[in-house]
């Protein structure tokens, strides 16, 4: 699913209400801190990992490499080298965060010896797999497949989207109706057409390059290596997220004019455009407007707001600390520097 709000709304928050009021954990309720809580704030904190472990996970991953294109940086098999290279870090984080928010935003409920029955009588009334089902997981695995060994046969992301589209309508699991009501796929789509345009007009008139000039001569001012070059502006690229209420805009203003200054800065051309791209992802649980998918997670009514900025930015914190000695050592592995 390529979207994390999609994910949020139709997928992970249906599930956890469940939980929660299972375990009589209401939101906008002093019970929410039973359990409702602490699996929002978990999934919420754990999405970026998520997202940035797979590049057909978000739609800022798929915008970050087209704008990468835009400025020469072209990778090969993009999904596989995606893949590897998020892969480590990513599952290092993915495992760490709920043990980090146990420690620091405990649920008052420890155990839920009910949730397993629960799931089984759940189960049961939904009865067996129907036909529309077994399609669905066919046709994923076949666009996955796709995805993953395209670049070796000639197929491209592009083309494996709309097949596997396109068997969904013609089997009838997916009418035009459901298409035209995924109104936030549309208004990627008319953003994505716009901020790519826009980046490539940038990138021709030359203002990406003297906005990338000047940096690079600031940091060459302070006399900074490589390493810290990097990390100053890998910094600076995360916390301005504060002022933005979406990814995929941040990536759109942003994501060129700081690709450029790595290059610019020395650095390594692939590492400096998965890096940015990662580091997109990592930052959509900042506050909660910093991403589609904090909002409704936020909306649930099982977050209150200082939470919500305490929890984030001491994960966000934690997040960065592993990214950064987990892929380093992965990265150099690698080859990418």
């Amino acid at each position: 699913m390529p979207s994390t709000t999609a994910r949020a709304g139709g997928v992970f928050l249906p599930i956890i209400k469940s939980l929660s009021l299972s375990a009589e954990s209401k939101p906008n309720h002093p019970s929410s801190r039973k359990l409702g809580s602490y699996l929002v704030m978990t999934q919420f904190q754990a999405a970026g990992s998520s997202s940035a472990l797979f590049l057909t996970a978000a739609a800022q991953n798929l915008l970050c490499l087209k704008l990468a294109e835009e400025l020469g940086v072209i990778i090969t098999n993009p999904w596989v080298s995606w893949f590897k290279a998020a892969s480590l870090p990513a599952i290092v984080s993915l495992l760490a965060t709920p043990y980090l928010l146990y420690k620091i935003f405990p649920p008052e409920t420890k155990d839920t010896p009910n949730a397993p029955a629960l799931a089984a009588e759940k189960l049961k009334l939904m009865g067996p797999v129907t036909k529309n089902e077994w399609v669905m997981v066919g046709t994923m695995i076949l666009a996955v497949s796709l995805w993953v060994f395209g670049h070796a046969i000639g197929v491209s992301s592009v083309v494996a989207a709309m097949l596997g589209l396109s068997i969904l309508l013609l089997l009838g699991v997916l009418d035009w109706d459901d298409c035209l009501n995924e109104k936030s796929a549309w208004d990627t789509l008319a953003w994505f057409a716009v901020l790519v345009g826009m980046a490539a007009q940038l990138t021709n008139l030359g203002i990406v390059s003297w906005m990338s000039s000047c940096v690079a001569k600031l940091l060459q001012s302070f006399s900074l290596r490589l390493p810290a070059a990097f990390c100053v502006l890998e910094a600076s690229y995360f916390l301005i997220h504060y002022l933005f209420a979406s990814q995929t805009g941040h990536v759109g203003a942003l994501y060129s004019a700081f690709l450029a200054m790595h290059v610019a800065a020395g650095l390594p051309r692939a590492l400096s455009a998965f890096a940015l791209a990662f580091n997109t992802n990592l930052f959509g649980a900042l506050t909660h407007y910093s991403s589609g998918q904090a909002a409704v997670y936020f909306g649930a009514g099982y977050l209150e707001l200082p939470d919500v900025f305490r929890v984030g930015f001491v994960t966000a914190l934690v997040n960065t600390l592993i990214w950064g000695v987990v892929a380093s050592i992965w990265w150099k592995f690698l080859g990418l520097y």
